[in-house]
């Protein structure tokens, strides 16, 4: 079986629409996709982006919880390093309980310099921020008292309550793209969540190394695919809807140097006949079924975030994106399970 989840971009309005409509679409699409079967939703987070993400996810996530009594909400990912660890574990224990149980913190390590010069946060103190932050959490969800010698949070003869509703804890992922990411994944996290944009056989190497450390860790590896999707009638209406936001989507990353478009020299090989068949799931609802089976084949894994909306072009349009998630719970999802 294949579980299939939804990840949000809250993107500025493209032709002036109000950002609030856009909030309650995201709430609208949420619903509809729990009605459609859909396991999930997530939301990222930046800071001073003019792309109109939202810099709280975990509010959006109350009020998404809020509209919903079954879909899991949760961040990918969460800032970590930004935080004061003990002040995120106590927000996300109250939408644990919030929620009735249906929480799911992703955290990475965050990569834009306007994210940290925000709050004044050295980007060279990330890493040790971020991995004293996950050892404080899990030692706060415990519910017993504690204390942390940390180099950057020092924790003295604290308990933190009340507990998340979840036990023993609710679900950790790490996200992350680069190898040492994707390492401290397998020794840290519940999971590790890939890259929506990284090509198949990078993605293969990547899960090789994050199931290696897992296993020297003690921990059952569990790996979240994460890719950019679309589903409609035919491959010809896919591309025409979904074909130019995307594009729009990967040139940002290109040309901001992302890992997963490094060896692309030219932005005139930015065509979705050359990234398509490696990176997205994308046509009819057969082909995004074959896909799906093929990716999950692949890396062994059985849980997907698909991202529909993309924050750098504005768009799919909201009508269409509700046709999207209908056509999946509809064709695709009875084909998963």
């Amino acid at each position: 079986m294949i579980q299939l989840a939804l990840y949000s971009s809250i993107a500025n309005p493209p032709h002036g629409e109000h950002l609030e409509r856009c909030v309650d679409e995201t709430i609208a699409e949420a619903e509809l996709a729990e009605s459609c079967g859909f396991d999930a939703m997530f939301f990222g987070e930046h800071h001073q982006d003019r792309d109109g993400f939202l810099p709280s996810p975990l509010i959006v996530c109350t009020a998404v919880a809020a509209r919903t009594t079954r879909l899991k909400v949760g961040t990918s990912v969460i800032l970590l390093p930004l935080y004061h660890p003990i002040h995120l574990a106590e927000d996300v224990a109250t939408l644990d309980i919030v929620s009735h149980g249906r929480t799911i913190l992703g955290v990475g390590l965050g990569y834009q310099p306007a994210d940290f010069n925000m709050f004044n946060v050295p980007r060279a103190e990330r890493v040790g921020r971020f991995e004293e932050g996950v050892e404080i959490i899990r030692r706060c969800w415990t519910g017993e008292r504690f204390s942390f010698p940390g180099t950057y949070f020092q924790v003295d003869d604290v308990q933190m309550l009340p507990r998340p509703l979840q036990r023993p804890a609710p679900p950790l992922w790490i996200g992350g793209w680069a190898p040492a990411a994707v390492r401290r994944a397998g020794h840290l996290g519940d999971a590790w969540v890939g890259g929506p944009s990284m090509a198949l056989e990078e993605m293969k190497q990547l899960t090789d190394a994050y199931r290696e450390a897992a296993a020297e860790a003690g921990r059952e590896p569990c790996v979240i695919l994460m890719r950019d999707a679309w589903v409609a009638s035919s491959r010809e209406e896919a591309e025409r809807v979904y074909g130019p936001e995307v594009m729009t989507a990967y040139q940002y990353y290109w040309r901001n140097r992302a890992l997963a478009f490094q060896h692309i020299d030219s932005e005139a090989a930015f065509t979705l006949d050359n990234l398509a068949e490696d990176r997205l799931i994308l046509g009819n609802p057969d082909e995004c079924v074959q896909l799906l089976h093929r990716w999950s084949e692949a890396l062994g894994t059985n849980y997907v975030v698909m991202r529909l909306r993309h924050a750098h072009s504005g768009g799919p349009p909201h009508r269409e994106i509700m046709k999207s998630i209908e056509l999946f719970g509809s064709h695709v999802v009875p084909q998963l399970t």
